[in-house]
């Protein structure tokens, strides 16, 4: 199998835990300090939350810059890469909630109906269904 023509091992391959897409989730809002980023992201320990952003770093999902030089102090932010992301989270959070016992939580703002992901052709100015077979393939 060739990995390049994988594109969820990819993408796993980069972010492929819980606490990575917890740390994007809490970044999405914007940048934040370490500390802030702990209290964002409920349960993770500050080894973890260090080693999963230095892999972020490494991977160009995140950017790290100072904001204070004595005592060094550092925040972090989403790359474009790690911006990117967001729909893809989206998705997995509208999944959940729809898997879930205490009904649906993700809702229109406006008028409180639950939303529903869909796949859209910018193309063709679409919309499509991802189970109707022939609408949609893998390059």
């Amino acid at each position: 199998m060739d990995e390049t023509r994988e594109p969820l091992q990819h993408a796993l391959k980069k972010i492929g835990d819980r606490w990575s897409l917890m740390i994007i989730d809490a970044l999405l809002e914007g940048p934040r300090r370490f500390s802030d980023l702990e209290g964002a992201v409920a349960g993770i320990a500050p080894n973890t939350l260090s080693s999963r952003l230095g892999k972020l770093e490494e991977e160009g999902v995140v950017t790290v810059f100072p904001y204070s030089e004595r005592p060094t102090r550092n925040a972090y932010e989403l790359t474009a890469a790690g911006h990117d992301l967001a729909g893809a989270l989206r998705l997995l959070a509208h999944w959940g909630d729809r898997l879930s016992d205490e009904g649906p939580a993700i809702r229109h703002d406006l008028c409180g109906t639950p939303l529903d992901a869909r796949w859209y052709c910018p193309s063709c100015d679409l919309m499509t269904d991802h189970d109707a077979g022939p609408a949609t393939h893998r390059a």
